[in-house]
């Protein structure tokens, strides 16, 4: 093993796959360095909470503890996962027009501020607004509200989905001016309301995505990328002018894919990095507005298999983040069609085995495509691999139960331990002195990450997707009194974030066959 400075952290363990070639392998975090600065971890309340926000309170305050609490009981395990980042989805108004919303499932039609006398009720949305002072109690610091269509009010259609009209913005054009108004008025109006800052807004929700060309399932728009620009230029202005401290991100796309080539679609939907951040797109440029960051939002649906294509496509969309100087966030994401390894996204799951099959996205997010904000697409769902939490409701949806899941405990291992404005640390895997290249990242076995927080607090991330434990040691330089706290996920009954004891340096632990580790160092 090489020698390490003071500054080095090592973590070592035998390696029976490894064995007839070398005794150990160490993974090298290099405090140091510092890679990217990680933003939050948060989930949204689409379609859910606007019912559970009406269900008994016992319920509700359940939810809320487990989303996002960042306290631990009296045996010191987490009561919840701490999110640090919570999505509103500011609905279009599909619920007020019913059936004739053309979105069969009264679950997916949402509440609208805006009536159709064009001024605002500020008793709509209410489920979904207790959830966001359910956060806020709990300690949630970032808001972020989206919209996937303008208010009904504002569309050619007069509908909040898109029902195959074509492949432009659902809006009218008397309306761009109105529909930015109306964006500043709903952030103003929450915050007077219930006193909650957003921080984020974004306009658009997978403006790219041929499913927003046909509906009815949902609420959605598609949006070329002029249409976004002239949208997003409006709102600027019209932040600017009120003084509202919010920024506007772009553009939540549907696939990578788009953001720095095309993807299903065509050159004005795709390449969107370069569209909205190179100053030689004119039409559509957005940087140096004063509520635009450098920075581009996406989802990951559909770029998670095979394994080779889930590093590749993330290391290409890098690649462009980078040439271009742009930062990146992942908005939203969970289990699909082509998930094949998992069964797909029918079926709800409650094991480990969409567990860490999110938690390997989550990894290659971070680590390949420079991901410095991480959200899950349900806090809620259904009979489908789209909640952290299960749902079941009464049939008329005004009450139900709630259930948890390994997934929910998993991602718990980043949000509530890699807090707002950690710094990621460089992790080298050697044998015997020698580096692997990416030996940080074995997407069957071993993936590791490293933070430093803003307390001076170290937190380490493992993945064991393999089948077979390992053993492991971990050495701290100098700093021999030091000891690591161990929280583990598995699939045994109530090891969810579970503290299963400390660890000094040089002192082997076991990491469980299928398993999430999270080491704590205070």
């Amino acid at each position: 093993m090489n020698r390490l400075s003071t500054a080095m952290l090592v973590l070592a363990w035998p390696m029976m796959a490894m064995a007839s070639q070398a005794k150990c392998l160490s993974f090298v975090i290099d405090t140091r360095k510092n890679l990217q600065t990680m933003e939050h971890f948060g989930a949204s309340d689409c379609w859910s909470m606007q019912h559970v926000g009406r269900w008994n309170e016992r319920v509700q305050h359940q939810v809320a503890d487990w989303l996002f609490s960042t306290e631990n009981d009296s045996s010191g395990k987490p009561k919840g996962i701490g999110l640090s980042l919570w999505r509103f989805n500011v609905g279009a108004g599909s619920a007020e027009q019913g059936e004739e919303s053309q979105i069969g499932s009264p679950w997916t039609r949402s509440e609208g501020f805006m009536t159709d006398k064009g001024d605002y009720d500020w008793n709509k949305l209410k489920g979904q607004r207790r959830f966001l002072k359910l956060a806020k109690e709990r300690g949630v610091p970032h808001f972020l509200a989206f919209l996937n269509s303008p208010p009904v009010r504002f569309t050619q259609n007069g509908l909040a989905t898109n029902t195959g009209r074509g492949g432009t913005l659902n809006l009218k054009e008397e309306h761009y001016l109105d529909f930015a108004r109306y964006m500043a008025d709903v952030v103003q109006g929450v915050e007077r309301h219930d006193g909650i800052h957003f921080d984020y807004i974004c306009p658009f929700n997978e403006p790219d995505g041929h499913w927003n060309w046909t509906g009815p399932k949902q609420e959605g728009t598609p949006a070329t990328k002029q249409e976004i620009a002239r949208v997003v230029r409006l709102l600027d202005a019209e932040l600017t002018r009120r003084n509202i401290d919010t920024d506007i991100l772009v553009s939540e796309s549907s696939d990578y894919r788009c953001m720095f080539a095309t993807h299903m679609t065509d050159a004005s939907r795709g390449y969107q990095i370069q569209s909205f951040f190179s100053t030689d797109s004119t039409e559509t440029c957005l940087r140096g507005l004063r509520h635009v960051k450098p920075l581009m939002v996406g989802h990951s649906y559909w770029t998670n298999t095979p394994l080779q294509t889930l590093r590749d496509i993330r290391k290409e969309l890098r690649d462009t983040l980078d040439k271009y100087r742009v930062d990146f966030w992942q908005t939203e994401t969970c289990i699909m069609g082509n998930d094949e390894e998992i069964g797909g996204g029918g079926g709800y799951d409650f094991t480990m085995k969409t567990a860490l099959y999110v938690a390997r996205i989550i990894h290659h997010d971070i680590v390949f495509a420079g991901a410095k904000s991480w959200q899950w697409w349900r806090a809620v769902g259904g009979d489908y691999k789209d909640g952290l939490l299960r749902e079941y409701a009464n049939r008329d949806l005004t009450d139900g139960e709630v259930k948890d899941s390994k997934l929910l405990w998993t991602l718990g291992h980043y949000s509530r331990f890699v807090r707002p404005k950690a710094v990621r640390k460089p992790v080298a895997a050697q044998v015997n002195g020698t580096v692997l290249e990416e030996g940080d990242t074995r997407p069957q076995a071993l993936m590791v990450t490293a933070y430093q927080n803003r307390d001076g607090s170290y937190a380490v991330v493992i993945i064991n997707y393999a089948r077979e434990e390992q053993q492991a040691s971990f050495g701290l330089g100098r700093q021999t009194k030091k000891k690591w706290k161990i929280y583990r996920t598995t699939d045994a009954e109530g090891e969810d974030l579970k503290p299963v004891g400390e660890v000094a340096p040089g002192r082997t632990i076991t990491l469980p066959a299928r398993s999430m580790t999270t080491l704590l160092m205070d």
